[in-house]
């Protein structure tokens, strides 16, 4: 079910583990055309592209595309009282978390009279995306909401895909997830679509464009990121889920190998990747396998998804190889299970589970950190959806007339080296007075 990359007994440069990587590249490469296409058809058609696209990948029509606010009501009437539950507490838990991430403001005093100011601002407008395709994410509501909420921003926008079981709703669950965090602007759309939709605004359903766009979804919906990026600020491309496992022959392959499945019933293009210093652990979580994915519910999917080319596992001489190649891999989620793990040594990944009783998904749910992780290797230089994706670092520069004399003729040497000398002389403007020749007696006497 799960191919076998085996690296033992080669000394491999960052290069080649690198290329040792198992992604399906076509499949990203193919999803960037298509989304290009679908956000270009809403940029210019607006609800009519929506509404064909609805139909065509949702099997929804004549449906509302701004929610009604009755919608959102009606679903929080009808939620179970165990997933409301639950939801709160995850609400409470990422709010706290996410506080955390919202820097202070701090005040810089170079000099007398020379101050740099430097402070948070939230942006104005948001667009908050929701899968909803094989599965129901009210989750990724909290993860969403929560941080932009955090950073103050004003204006939130949610969509998620109609469903046709619904009559072309989006589902209760996600809908209810949404009231509860006050959130009452919902739009019934999805995919690369729905992202062409924040950001370029569809007028006729009253939906104006936002500044930033965040989200996970399936790798249509991180290519369309890609597509409207420079129009709007994005998260990292949260694509088809990843999961990295780093183990030794400590590690309870039984736990290993529900991990995997775990991540692989989310979708077929899903990754599932086993790094261990162990054949023999590997043996045996490949025999755990087997019997765990053909029982699971979307055992289909999860078959689909370990026996895909982004899914491996991977046998390497020893912990350190092992750690090279999970920093080349850049993993959303990585998970050690190490006699000693140090995750101090694994820099590139969305996020870290330490230990067997960490596993990813506590982070999913309840851990208090954000599922909305970078995947196709962008841990290597992009983070988590936190609160500071919806924050912008301003500074503020005041120097009195004093302060800038200080620096008057350093800043004149700079601009004449780079041969813009109006940039000093607009410095020089300033004391253009001090600089002019003082009247003596002689001119008086002319004068007279």
């Amino acid at each position: 079910m799960l191919r076998t990359i085996d690296l033992r007994g080669r000394a491999l440069t960052p290069a080649e583990l690198l290329s040792a990587v198992p992604r399906a590249t076509a499949a990203r490469e193919e999803a960037l055309a298509t989304a290009e296409r679908l956000v270009d058809d809403v940029a210019t058609r607006g609800e009519g592209a929506l509404r064909e696209q609805a139909a065509q990948f949702d099997g929804a029509s004549e449906h509302d595309i701004r929610v009604p606010r009755e919608h959102l009501d009606d679903a929080v009437a009808q939620l179970d009282p165990a997933v409301r539950a639950a939801l709160l507490e995850a609400i409470s838990r990422v709010r706290e978390a996410s506080a955390a991430q919202v820097p202070p403001a701090i005040v810089t005093r170079l000099a007398p009279g020379a101050i740099v100011r430097q402070r948070w601002q939230p942006v104005r407008r948001v667009g908050l995306y929701v899968p909803g395709g094989k599965a129901v994410y009210p989750s990724s509501v909290v993860m969403n909401v929560v941080p932009a909420q955090v950073a103050g921003v004003g204006e939130i926008a949610l969509a998620s895909p109609p469903q046709r079981q619904f009559g072309g709703r989006v589902h209760p669950v996600i809908l209810a997830a949404a009231s509860l965090l006050g959130i009452h602007e919902v739009y019934a759309m999805g995919g690369a679509g729905a992202i062409g939709a924040l950001a370029h605004g569809v007028p006729s359903i009253g939906l104006a464009p936002v500044d930033v766009v965040t989200g996970p979804g399936n790798n249509f919906v991180a290519a369309a990121k890609r597509v409207v990026g420079g129009l709007v600020g994005t998260d990292s491309e949260a694509g088809a889920t990843e999961i990295l496992i780093v183990a030794d022959e400590s590690a309870d392959a039984d736990l290993v190998a529900a991990d995997l499945i775990s991540q692989a019933e989310h979708d077929e293009q899903a990754s599932a990747v086993l790094v261990t210093t162990s054949a023999d652990l590997a043996d045996r979580v490949r025999e755990r396998l087997a019997p765990r994915a053909a029982q699971t519910h979307h055992a289909a999917r999860v078959a689909a998804a370990l026996s895909g080319t982004q899914s491996a596992i991977v046998l390497v001489d020893d912990l350190p190889t092992a750690t090279a190649f999970s920093n080349a891999y850049a993993p959303e989620h990585l998970e050690l299970h190490l006699v000693d793990p140090n995750p101090d040594a694994f820099v590139h990944a969305g996020a870290i589970f330490v230990g067997a009783d960490s596993p990813v998904s506590l982070g999913d749910y309840l851990a208090g950190s954000n599922h909305v992780l970078p995947t196709g290797g962008q841990a290597r230089y992009a983070a988590g959806l936190s609160a500071a994706t919806f924050l912008r670092p301003q500074q503020i520069i005041e120097y009195d007339r004093s302060a800038l004399a200080e620096v008057r003729d350093a800043i004149v040497t700079l601009a004449d080296a780079e041969a813009l000398p109006a940039h000093g002389e607009a410095v020089l403007a300033r004391f253009a007075a001090e600089q002019a020749p003082q009247p003596t007696d002689a001119d008086a006497d002319v004068v007279a």
